[in-house]
């Protein structure tokens, strides 16, 4: 049966069919993007990106494709996938994905939504345009760690070699400049048998060395014709002028990508490897931090976790912890001294229990840190900011605020972040990574590229490089449930920086009013807080949440 799919191609096809040349199909209304690539020196430069391959069907339906090298080789020969002659495979009663299954990017909708956006879903094709003889493959690891590269790197090799029988796999030693400045190591089965045991990445990473010319060039004197690129959101920008560079020299080479950042804040997919298993070790240290405080008279442990820009570790640890008073994260402002700020939270939290539990995120009020060690200027070799110990920064303000008040406490500063990234990957990871690897090969031996895998709404799926490129980094939404459950959990006021509590208290006196003074939401007009002699935090209502805190309880996902 014809897929139900239009465009301006012609997409009609066989079920099993994993790739027509003719529906190489984009809209005329996606100009090219434009992005980087590297310069003589290394640097970058601005480079147009080739056209989005976009799909459109009935009832608002998108497909957001990815590349494929018929797009820019004619007349390629295609093999039967050698997985329908796997023994392994034997008892699934339908081998290969149909070429128009798509993942949706928006499952909840309306009765009258659009169908949306939607990705090609991953999985084995019935045609490939590799012969496993053929396939010589290559691994790199680029930026921090993360827990779950060696799975990563380990289920590649397996996954080749045992589905696909590729025998030439080479690992390409400390990042981007292995490729052109660094020895590669041969990886074969019996040697990843046993690194997923192990943390770290036995590749070795490092930041920056990206020369697109000279990887490309190295790519292209080995013989190598895939090339699986692990990394967070700057390595996969690397990877995206890397398959730029490849279509552009017309070279048979498959770029995909694995996002890898322990943050979880890769956009579009739902969540990146590492990420449960940086979740649960952070327990430890959490437990750390409530042993110490409740030991102590006025004990306050203060845990910092990862999270630069997004604070989805500080809050999923705090969440499954339950021992946590406060947490504190990049996307939610907070304020130290003054009313509703977090010196009065401490002290009201101690007077009742004797303890507390603070979590912070690296990346929160880094605008608290003084002037004279601001950093907001400096790099590292990534690109990303460099960010001041607000840990220690708030650590020291405590200290000194209740020193001044003359109140005995006894603060203990954890920071778990290396111990974190450098553990294995626990079970739920190590089974996340596996379906990471076989995706992404899948797609490469399909003849797909400049994509990267990863499960959209549960369903594994290709993504275009751009796709991902394009999006704003995933973070916490203050106003959805989530939060609102955090803030339930700990009991924490929503803080808001004074301003923003005294322009609500205007507006909400605005609006209390009507045309005859009298206010419509009681008898009598709201009286203003003096928000510069007021003691206590905002008004709790019947439940014990403050007004903040129940506005945001109402919001939707």
């Amino acid at each position: 049966m014809d897929s139900p799919i239009s465009s301006s191609a012609y997409l009609a096809a066989p079920r099993f069919r994993c790739f027509d040349p003719l529906s190489s199909a984009t809209s005329p209304n996606h100009s090219p993007r434009s992005y980087f690539t590297s310069s003589r020196n290394g640097s970058m430069e601005n480079l147009s990106y080739s056209e989005p391959k976009i799909v459109t069907g009935d009832a608002g339906y998108v497909l957001e494709d990815v590349p494929h090298f018929t797009d820019y080789i004619p007349d390629l020969p295609t093999y039967p996938n050698p997985l329908q002659d796997n023994p392994a495979y034997s008892v699934v009663k339908q081998y290969f994905v149909n070429v128009d299954d798509a993942v949706a990017q928006k499952i909840v909708v309306e009765k009258d939504s659009p169908r949306g956006t939607h990705f090609r879903r991953a999985g084995p094709c019935q045609k490939v345009y590799f012969e496993p003889e053929e396939v010589y493959a290559c691994i790199v690891t680029c930026g921090g760690l993360c827990p779950g590269l060696n799975t990563v790197i380990r289920e590649i090799v397996c996954g080749l070699y045992h589905m696909y029988g590729v025998h030439k796999v080479l690992g390409i030693e400390g990042g981007y400049r292995g490729f052109y400045a660094r020895n590669t190591i041969p990886l074969t089965p019996k040697v990843v048998n046993d690194i997923h045991k192990r943390g770290g990445t036995i590749l070795g990473t490092s930041r920056g060395g990206h020369d697109t010319s000279k990887i490309v060039d190295s790519i292209q004197d080995r013989g190598i014709n895939q090339v699986y690129i692990i990394g967070g959101d700057g390595t996969q920008k690397g990877a995206s002028v890397i398959f730029e560079e490849i279509r552009r020299r017309g070279l048979k080479v498959a770029v995909a990508g694995i996002p890898k950042t322990i943050d979880n804040d890769i956009p579009v997919i739902d969540k990146s490897f590492g990420f449960d298993t940086a979740v649960e070790e952070a327990q430890r240290a959490i437990s750390a931090g409530h042993i110490e405080s409740e030991s102590f008279e006025n004990g306050i442990g203060l845990v910092k976790l990862m999270g630069r820009y997004s604070g989805f570790i500080a809050m999923y640890a705090t969440l499954a912890s339950r021992d946590v008073d406060c947490c504190l994260i990049p996307e939610s402002p907070f304020y130290l001294e003054g009313p509703g700020g977090l010196f009065e939270y401490i002290e009201k939290r101690l007077k009742e229990n004797g303890h507390m539990v603070i979590v912070i995120a690296e990346g929160a009020g880094q605008e608290l840190v003084s002037e004279s060690l601001c950093t907001t200027d400096r790099q590292d070799a990534s690109g990303n900011k460099l960010l001041q110990d607000v840990g220690l920064c708030i650590s020291q303000r405590i200290k000194d605020h209740f020193k001044r008040k003359k109140m005995v406490i006894n603060l203990k500063y954890i920071d778990p972040t290396y111990m974190i990234r450098a553990v294995p990957s626990n079970a739920s990871d190590n089974v996340y990574c596996t379906l990471l690897a076989h995706s992404v090969i899948h797609g490469a031996m399909a003849g797909y590229t400049g994509f990267i895998v990863g499960p959209v709404n549960g369903r594994h799926a290709y993504i275009p490089f751009h796709r991902v490129l394009e999006e704003k980094q995933n973070k916490v939404v203050i106003t959805d449930r989530m939060w609102a459950r955090l803030l339930s959990s700990t009991n924490q006021p929503s803080f808001m920086d004074q301003k923003h509590v005294i322009e609500e208290d205007k507006e909400k006196e605005r609006q209390t009013h009507s045309v005859n003074g009298k206010s419509h939401l009681g008898a009598t007009t709201a009286k203003p807080r003096d928000t510069k002699n007021r003691e206590e935090p905002p008004t709790p209502l019947a439940n014990g949440t403050n007004r903040i805190e129940a506005t945001i309880a109402m919001q939707r996902d």
